[in-house]
């Protein structure tokens, strides 16, 4: 990694350190009681607490937000790694300006990763991944991905 790119990503993880502090982000995930079914939804948080509350809650293993190409996606491939039932997420909301991270997971899971961890086909701005190369190779295998960015009606999700 070039000297550039170390700053930009020190600089992006302080900026992302000041976003907590001064926009707390009030959840990140929801259990549910499904198995095989997890719903994205990127940057669309009050999208997530609607879901939450929701119907859908019976269906899906768990229900979270996306908001980062590298860490989140990170997270993601974790968590199915430990779901071995969980078979397909649907991505859905808003995307996060400048990181695209919904992008950056559908792009993974279509071309995978570079030898250096970076999430081949990935337009933000840091898409490096730290998950082993095997681990995202199941992650690949393991899951389907439904595209439905930009879809905010929880009504549209559950039909």
């Amino acid at each position: 990694m070039g000297i550039e790119m170390t700053l930009r990503k020190k600089f992006d993880d302080a900026a992302g350190e000041v976003c907590k502090a001064l926009i707390p982000v009030r959840h990140e995930s929801f259990e549910g009681k499904g198995r095989d079914l997890a719903i994205c939804t990127l940057g669309s948080i009050d999208l997530l607490e609607q879901i939450s509350k929701s119907e859908l809650m019976e269906k899906v293993a768990i229900a979270g937000r996306l908001l980062s190409e590298n860490k989140g996606i990170d997270s993601i491939i974790g968590y199915a790694a430990g779901h071995p039932d969980l078979k397909r997420i649907i991505v859905c909301g808003k995307e996060v300006k400048g990181h695209m991270a919904g992008q950056a997971l559908l792009a993974l899971h279509k071309n995978g990763t570079d030898s250096n961890g970076r999430i081949i086909g990935a337009s933000g701005p840091y898409p490096i991944l730290t998950s082993p190369k095997a681990r995202v190779e199941a992650f690949r295998r393991q899951v389907s991905i439904t595209d439905l960015t930009g879809v905010t009606d929880i009504a549209k999700l559950v039909a």
